[in-house]
């Protein structure tokens, strides 16, 4: 059989790289290629602007909207070049773009990085814009990922979870038994808080394997403080973003905090309320003792692990490696489906996880 190439182009809430894969179809799937490319402080400053309410945001928009296609379209050819291949030999590239506004309670979601823009470059057809059509059905538009885990993970007779932890942290619910729903949601800040906090103290883009969090102690009722965001509590489906959880939301807890904090007792904190509302949103779940997989950059981060794994001792903790596919690169590979899937007019959402009104085809084709 011949092949059947796609590329998937992802770049996360965490705003470290823009992650792009080469997977092959043809015959299940195949993680044929990756290439990552780092983000600018430049771009990134840029990003975070348009996260939060300004001036000026439709220009300013407009041109990262250029930018962002351009650095898109390049991370394509970077990765097209290392496997020796020719854009014709690629069915369609599947773009996430760079999400700036995510805000499903008002019917809207907002990703960047022209997709017409990025087909012309690279000569490839481009489908993008995926999460709009879930939430024109009254869905969440996130998270989407669920529906690629099921497609790649699910395995009859056994229970899984798949804990995506990028900048935010998300569930896919897995059930053995084919009569039983797939489900997920967000379980609220992945890397997003450590990754801002060790930024502002230290200048590094995340903390590595949680050291800087381990010299430091967390402090219980700050972080009782930061459980009682009512986000915690709400019923699924649901999704979170910057929007909410950024620094000016840590600031104000911060501010409420009558102690003075060491930085590292903070980052110890923020480690803590990751770990914590993961494990309590699987506690909560009907599955009979899953086995966990862990994907994202947070798969990196020992003390994470650690502390999942404490706070969940009779569960087994793994990364997806162990299904077959690197933690590093399962969302862009999520993007790449989700592109096959509307080449083939097949529907790309569950929703059951977004709570849209039924199944959808998700994205806008832009032909190269």
């Amino acid at each position: 059989m011949s092949t059947r190439y796609f590329i998937g182009l992802m770049s996360g809430t965490s705003l470290d790289s823009i992650d792009a894969v080469l997977v092959d179809l043809s015959q299940g799937f195949e993680l044929v290629a990756n290439h990552s490319s780092p983000i600018s402080d430049s771009l990134r400053n840029r990003i975070l602007t348009l996260t939060q309410p300004g001036d000026n945001e439709i220009e300013l928009m407009g041109r990262l909207d250029v930018e962002l296609a351009n650095t898109f379209a390049a991370s394509a050819s970077a990765l097209l070049q290392k496997c020796n291949l020719n854009p014709d030999q690629v069915i369609a590239i599947g773009s996430h773009g760079q999400t700036l506004r995510h805000r499903p309670e008002a019917g809207f979601t907002l990703q960047a990085g022209d997709p017409s823009l990025i087909a012309e470059l690279t000569g490839i057809t481009t489908v993008a814009d995926f999460r709009r059509r879930d939430i024109a059905a009254g869905g969440q538009g996130a998270p989407l990922v669920p529906a690629f885990h099921h497609a790649l993970f699910s395995e009859q007779g056994t229970d899984r979870i798949i804990i995506n932890v990028g900048g935010m942290a998300n569930l896919t619910l897995l059930p053995g038994k084919t009569d039983k729903t797939v489900t997920g949601f967000d379980t609220g800040p992945g890397n997003v808080l450590m990754d801002s906090w060790i930024m502002q103290h230290l200048e590094l883009p995340y903390d590595a394997d949680g050291n800087w969090a381990r010299q430091g102690t967390v402090l219980p009722d700050l972080l009782k403080q930061l459980l009682c965001e009512p986000f915690f509590q709400q019923p699924a489906p649901k999704s979170t973003g910057r929007e909410l959880f950024n620094n000016d939301w840590l600031a104000r807890h911060l501010d409420a905090y009558p102690t003075a904090t060491a930085p590292c007792d903070v980052q110890a904190t923020l480690t803590e309320l990751t770990a914590v509302t993961i494990a309590d949103a699987i506690a909560n779940q009907p599955l009979s003792r899953p086995d966990l997989y862990l994907c994202g950059g947070g798969s990196h981060n020992a003390l994470l692990k650690e502390r999942l794994q404490a706070l969940l001792p009779e569960y087994r903790i793994a990364t997806t490696e162990a299904l077959g596919l690197d933690p590093d690169w399962v969302e862009a590979a999520a993007f790449a489906w989700l592109a096959s899937r509307a080449m083939e007019k097949k529907s790309g959402n569950l929703p059951a996880v977004t709570g849209a009104r039924g199944e959808r085809i998700l994205g806008g084709i832009y032909t190269a």
